[in-house]
């Protein structure tokens, strides 16, 4: 069942471009809907959300702009073939972000990544070309190129992925380029690094472990702590979309990273001094299967063409995380408590 808090999804095509926005209750969709209509006049932008609100979609990361003239939302599954028939008619472009995405659930129950981010995409692509949408963003990550010992992957890497997480969605970044290549539909990828930031589901590793630390709790690390990550703030990620969404050109994959790696023991050692914590809060865990060792992008295409560079520093970007998980322990104790996320 779907339901819909406004009546009209937008005005008509002369007026303000009218984006779609999938998955737009989420940490980084929601990031991206806020960033828009706190950004652009109502009569230069309109969004609509679709989301299914699943257990990381979360409503209250939409009331900052709840009540902006320019929003509306709608409740319902990107796997409706007749509802999203609907919502393309009446709409310009699509950012692509709604996806299962946390690769332990993906282990346990692979078949929801499967349906949700392949078939998901299949349906909003099919929709897309039908209604003529202009521009298809279809946001995915660094994890398709599986794990590399050193330097970065460019965009015309293979892709390796080694969890069904990275499976399904270097399924979907194919159907997307394909529907582009075979019918010509504009569509552009984005592959991030490592995200971070407010508002983030705690599942994971940051927000996970700050909320962990603030409840005197300790914080799970797998197996030796060497794993390396690249860490992008969700300002800088936005950002980076839209670029890509504006000025990218058709067909075309962009790399979005942060400009930070570090191992997860580095990032562990700097969560518990931003809790005043020490070294007896870590709990060593067996390795997750299938655990990618090294992740780095390679984001020279952005930059060169798109003139995109992170700006958030990472010890700025942090400390405002932390304090931000510390100042809203409203949002994120009912998740906790609701989820077994603290494992």
């Amino acid at each position: 069942m779907t339901t819909r808090t406004t009546a009209t999804t937008g005005p008509a095509p002369e007026g303000p471009t009218r984006i779609l926005v999938t998955g737009g209750a989420g940490f980084i969709g929601s990031h991206h809907v806020r960033t828009l209509l706190g950004s652009a006049r109502p009569d230069h932008v309109s969004v609509t959300v679709l989301d299914k609100l699943t257990y990381a979609g979360n409503p209250a990361n939409l009331d900052e702009v709840r009540d902006h003239p320019a929003f509306a939302f709608v409740k319902g599954d990107i796997c409706d073939e007749e509802l999203v028939d609907d919502l393309m008619a009446d709409h310009d472009e699509v950012v692509h972000f709604a996806a299962e995405s946390h690769v332990d659930r993906s282990i346990l129950s692979p078949g929801e990544f499967v349906r949700t981010n392949v078939l998901g995409t299949q349906t909003l692509l099919d929709g897309a070309l039908r209604h003529g949408i202009r521009t298809f963003v279809h946001v995915s990550t660094d994890e398709v190129y599986g794990s590399i010992d050193t330097g970065a992957w460019t965009e015309d890497c293979p892709l390796l992925p080694n969890s069904p997480y990275s499976a399904s969605k270097a399924s979907s970044d194919l159907l997307a380029l394909a529907y582009h290549r075979t019918h010509g539909l504009d569509v552009r990828v984005t592959r991030c690094s490592n995200n971070y930031g407010h508002h983030q589901y705690p599942e994971k590793v940051i927000p996970l472990f700050v909320t962990n630390l603030l409840d005197g709790r300790r914080v799970p690390l797998y197996g030796d702590g060497g794993n390396v990550r690249d860490w992008l703030h969700i300002d800088d990620h936005v950002r980076g979309i839209e670029l890509v969404r504006t000025s990218g050109r058709p067909g075309e994959v962009y790399n979005i990273g942060g400009g930070t790696e570090l191992t997860n023991r580095q990032l562990t050692e700097l969560l518990l001094g931003a809790c005043d914590a020490g070294p007896d809060r870590i709990e060593y865990v067996q390795d997750r299967k299938g655990h990618d060792r090294r992740y780095s992008v390679d984001w020279a295409k952005i930059r060169d063409e798109l003139g995109y560079r992170p700006r958030k520093d990472f010890t700025t970007g942090l400390a405002e995380t932390v304090a931000w998980y510390r100042a809203n322990r409203s949002w994120w104790e009912p998740l906790k408590a609701t989820a077994e996320v603290t494992r």
